[in-house]
């Protein structure tokens, strides 16, 4: 969701990040021949539908702005090297360069805008001092359970300004003197007290540290354990419409209605047993980011199927596109392992597996924790002490991943593995016992923060405000991914 549970909308590949592998090729499905029942679908959505053959009136656009360039002749001697200029990258980059620290940032176009849409609430960046970055909020969150029930969440929720959020990062590392490079990363080898990478230029960088920000489908973080990713994949639009049916002092966190489908009995069905909501940010009245969403799905719902069930939502909800201003394409693995900890190469943001196993949020998240991974660095590459080589490597995984945030996380992916089993109705049931908890814990699941047992609490609460029918999904549904969860924090845990 753009963040439901997500950065808003569910954090893309950037193009920062993004690089043709197996997991980005899921993003363009090869075209197959129509059957009867979608050549009949395409016929009913001619009217509503065209937009999805409407091309973005967006172009992308470089920030003007004048920022310090590596000249790699100079040999100038670096301590830190992040690739990637991300929100993490950019915010990892401000954090550590703080201490004194020669930090380079490497990206194959640092200053172009991030081409995602991010959604956060807004108390998440008033904690981080970033409140300014928001270009829009709303005071209120609504989630449409079903047809006769919907609820209201008093909690503010923001669109994030993307020139302001990127242009402030970027002014934190220029002022404390940041070097970048233009250039896409090719390799990362290792010595025992330095690491270099080759970039696409020809040139080769050295630092006593290496951090990917690069994004999911980095090739440079390794894993020990296969990776059995959930797949949150959503298709999404800012538009110019005729009109819309939403309130302009709420979004739409989540709209699990399905009556768009009664026409589609494929569709239907299907929805049935693998639902998508709608995630709407109104703008004005004419002016809608709409994001049809699968929340979570193993193996990845079909691109194509979220796309035609955008259509019917919109053409039942009366929305008629004008043009498309920007498109997203998104794709966010969820919960699966950590990354092998340590390892010579440090991660953060999406290939480090702080994405939210079980919502999917990430931007937040990431921006919250820079400071606590800048701080680890900080104490290796900033004190006289100059710990480098596993020692280093060691210190900074433990800090972004000590064993309490590593246990939490087995509980979030216990969360994603329960939703996984639910269908539609079982998806709604859960949602209505889950907005229904004290505001402090789902305030808290949704945005990372609880403890251990805290979050021991929040599942007996969870089972309280639950129907019986929904306690009998967690009785019976639950047990495998309880027996999961408790094997992963024990061996976590030894």
């Amino acid at each position: 969701m753009g963040t439901l549970l997500r950065p808003t909308p569910p954090l893309m590949l950037s193009t920062t990040q993004r690089s043709y592998s197996p997991l980005s090729s899921l993003l363009f499905l090869p075209k197959t021949q129509s059957s009867p029942r979608t050549l009949h679908h395409k016929i009913q959505s001619n009217k509503f539908g065209s937009f999805l053959d409407l091309k973005p009136t967006s172009k992308p656009e470089s920030l003007n702005l004048d920022v310090p360039w590596l000249n790699p002749s100079d040999r100038f001697r670096l301590d830190l090297i992040i690739i990637g200029a991300g929100p993490a990258g950019l915010r990892l980059a401000e954090q550590v360069s703080r201490y004194g620290i020669r930090v380079c940032c490497v990206d194959p176009s640092p200053l172009s805008m991030w081409p995602n849409n991010y959604g956060a609430w807004v108390d998440e960046f008033e904690g981080l001092g970033l409140e300014d970055c928001f270009d829009r909020t709303w005071p209120m969150a609504s989630v449409h359970i079903n047809d006769h029930k919907t609820k209201y969440l008093d909690r503010a929720y923001g669109r994030v300004g993307r020139k302001e959020l990127k242009i402030k990062l970027l002014e934190g590392c220029v002022s404390n003197g940041v070097k970048f490079h233009k250039a896409k990363v090719w390799k990362v080898d290792h010595q025992e007290f330095v690491s270099s990478i080759i970039c696409d230029d020809g040139n080769e960088l050295k630092a006593s540290l290496i951090v990917d920000a690069s994004g999911f489908t980095s090739s440079f973080i390794e894993y020990d354990k296969p990776r059995n990713h959930g797949y949150q994949i959503a298709h999404g639009i800012l538009a110019e419409v005729q009109n819309h049916p939403f309130d302009l002092d709420k979004m739409v966190l989540m709209d699990w209605r399905d009556t768009h489908l009664g026409n589609e009995p494929y569709l239907r069905n299907s929805n049935s047993k693998t639902p998508t909501f709608l995630y709407a940010m109104p703008f004005d009245s004419n002016l809608v980011f709409l994001e049809e969403t699968s929340l979570v799905s193993r193996p990845v719902l079909s691109y194509r199927e979220i796309k035609e069930r955008m259509v019917a939502r919109l053409r039942h909800l009366g929305i008629r596109v004008k043009s498309v201003i920007e498109k997203e394409k998104c794709l966010i693995p969820m919960g699966g392992p950590l990354p092998l900890i340590p390892q010579n190469v440090m991660a953060i943001g999406g290939n480090s597996g702080i994405v939210h196993p079980s919502t999917g949020y990430m931007v937040a998240r990431t921006l919250a924790l820079a400071p606590v991974l800048a701080d680890s660095i900080a104490e290796c590459l900033g004190s006289t002490r100059m710990i480098r080589g596993k020692p280093l490597h060691k210190r900074v995984w433990n800090g972004l991943w000590p064993i309490e945030r590593r246990c939490v996380r087995e509980f979030y992916s216990f969360g994603m593995e329960t939703l996984l089993k639910l269908d539609l109705n079982g998806t709604r049931r859960f949602f209505d016992a889950f907005f229904d908890l004290d505001p402090y814990y789902w305030h808290g699941f949704l945005s990372s923060r609880l403890s251990l047992g805290e979050l021991a609490m929040l599942s007996l609460s969870l089972f309280g405000h639950a129907s019986n029918s929904s306690r009998l999904d967690i009785v019976t549904k639950c047990p495998v991914p309880l027996v999961k969860m408790l094997g992963n924090l024990a061996v976590e845990t030894i």
